[in-house]
């Protein structure tokens, strides 16, 4: 399911792709890995650190801890999964763009919704990969990202680049999902908004469709982790 190395969107610098060229050895790229799975922490930093080319500096369970850490240490690159519990991944990407604007963003994520994956790119990230990516692609995505570059599969570049991407809910499709998350009932939101029960109910089977969901309160906690809707 997952494309190898030479789909993603643009070459690799000279010293990105060949760890063990003079300026590659000069300079470790120091990594931040931010995941609340501890296995996922664990997996990543003993991957990673066994790179000449990586520095892992730390690793955080929770956006607050990534946060915290940027204001003490230097970080080049950003390993950041998007759904996690409190911050979430987009709204961390959002604080470390105001906080350390210098460091490069990757999201590490099981799904590739595409409202996630636009809501990431908006929140500054410069490159996407499953969790299930090989780690030669995780790899080349850190050296590739931490030269400037963007890191993104080819099924994902072409979407973005061609605009293929479905459009994510719409204005009533979030309306009724922040009426849901609010504790409405199927009746009072058709009350509240003048429609019929059937029609909500159409709504809400596109809303999870779209979210790639299966109930509501699921579809809550993606559309609130990736900025669709406030709560």
């Amino acid at each position: 399911m997952n494309q190898p190395t030479t789909n993603l969107m643009q070459n690799a610098c000279t010293e990105e792709t060949n760890p063990t060229s003079p300026q590659a050895q000069q300079d470790k790229i120091r990594l931040l890995i931010v995941d609340d799975h501890p296995i996922v922490r664990f997996g990543l930093a003993t991957l990673l650190g066994m790179q000449d080319d990586f520095d892992v500096v730390a690793t955080a369970g929770t956006g607050h801890e990534a946060i915290a850490l940027l204001k003490t240490k230097p970080i080049d690159v950003i390993l950041v999964d998007l759904r996690m519990p409190g911050l979430s991944g987009i709204q961390t990407l959002q604080s470390i763009g105001q906080i350390a604007p210098q460091a490069r963003s990757i999201v590490l994520s099981s799904f590739e919704y595409d409202e996630e994956i636009y809501a990431a790119v908006r929140a500054g990230a410069r490159g996407y990969l499953h969790k299930e990516a090989p780690p030669e692609d995780i790899m080349r995505a850190i050296r590739l990202v931490s030269c400037g570059k963007l890191s993104f599969p080819r099924r994902i570049a072409e979407r973005l680049s061609n605009k293929q991407m479905t459009a994510g809910l719409s204005a009533r499709e979030r309306e009724i999902l922040e009426l849901v998350a609010k504790g409405l009932t199927n009746k009072e939101i058709a009350a509240s908004l003048k429609i019929s029960q059937f029609t909500v109910r159409t709504h809400l089977t596109h809303i999870t469709t779209k979210l790639e969901v299966s109930h509501r309160t699921e579809a809550i906690v993606v559309a609130t982790q990736t900025g669709l809707i406030t709560l």
